[in-house]
Order: structure tokens, then C-alpha cells, then sequence
């Protein structure tokens, strides 16, 4: 399915040639830590009807992606009925084009389909700076709850790597 076909930018529903090609681009940027398992895993959750997998387009070339899932199970917000935004990335090469703020846009209307509340967490190492200024430029507010590593609350002064592990948890009010 198509959700935004304007100018040079389209977002759609992923594919099966996505992950593969989402994975090499990552790696071409230096974060060999990706795995095209994290993408199938998508796929899969598609399938079993656990989320909407989106993709951007820029030019005809895969941009970007995000994940709606309308019922989030884990996290701060798990069992609320709350939809949760994952695992949002633009390729740094398609960058500064409106590409993020577009699927923003989408994977919120997408959402709003779900309930009047959407939630996120993003992760703290400089990677995810410019995802953080966005989400707070769009309204998203921290939960209270601080830090989550693993999908686990840590407590005060606990130790810990500052991975992609490491999750502040934020929402929106549609």
C-alpha cells in the first residue's frame, strides 16, 4: 500500500527486497551492527498482524522505515492499548529532505487509526540526537519514568553501557 506519494518522496507498506537492501545501505554507513534479521523479524510481525512496516522512498531509493504497532505488549506503556512507534532510521545519506518529519506524519495517522495516544522510546547515544530534537519538535514529552535498558526500568545509579539498549520512553497526544 501507498500512504504518501508526493514530490520525491513515497511511503509504503515493506517488502520482501527491503530488508536486504535497507541492511547493506546501513552497513555502507558504518553501523555493521545491523542485522537483516531485525527486518524480516518486521516482515514476519506484518504478516502475523502485529504492525504496519513502513518504508521511504526518496528518488526511487529506499530512504527510511518505521514500525506501527497498534497494541504495544512490553515497556512503560505495554498493555495500555497504546500504539508504539519502532525502530524509526533515515539512511544519513537521504537526510534533510523531510523524509523523517513525512513518516512521522504517516506512522502517526496510521495510529490515530488505534487510539488518541501514541508512544515511542529513543535511544540516548549520539546516533539518536537527531530523532530526539525531532520528537520533541512534534510534541512528544518524556514518560517520568527515566531510563530503560532491555525493557527494564533501571534503577538509580545502576550501571550500564550507553547501547542502543538504553531507552527513554516518550508519548503524544494525537
Amino acid at each position: 500500500m501507498i500512504y504518501y506519494n508526493i514530490n520525491d518522496i513515497v511511503i509504503r507498506d515493506m517488502v520482501e527486497t527491503d530488508p536486504e537492501v535497507i541492511t547493506h545501505e546501513e552497513h555502507l554507513q558504518g553501523w555493521i551492527h545491523q542485522k537483516v534479521e531485525k527486518y524480516t523479524q518486521r516482515l514476519k510481525d506484518v504478516a502475523d498482524g502485529k504492525c504496519v512496516a513502513l518504508v521511504a522512498e526518496y528518488k526511487g531509493n529506499v530512504a527510511g522505515y518505521f514500525n506501527v504497532y497498534p497494541d504495544t505488549k512490553s515497556g512503560m506503556f505495554g498493555g495500555k492499548g497504546w500504539p508504539e512507534l519502532i525502530d524509526f532510521g533515515v539512511l544519513q545519506k537521504y537526510r534533510r529532505h523531510g523524509i523523517g518529519n513525512v513518516l512521522m506524519q504517516v506512522a502517526e495517522d496510521i495510529a490515530r487509526k488505534y487510539a488518541d495516544t501514541v508512544c515511542l522510546g529513543v535511544g540516548l547515544h549520539r546516533d539518536y540526537g537527531a530523532a530526539q530534537r525531532m520528537y520533541v519538535k512534534r510534541g512528544y514529552v518524556p514518560d517520568g519514568t527515566g531510563l530503560w535498558w532491555q525493557g527494564k526500568n533501571l534503577d538509580p545509579y545502576a550501571e550500564l553501557k550507553n547501547d542502543d539498549e538504553v531507552v527513554l520512553y516518550m508519548s503524544k497526544k494525537l
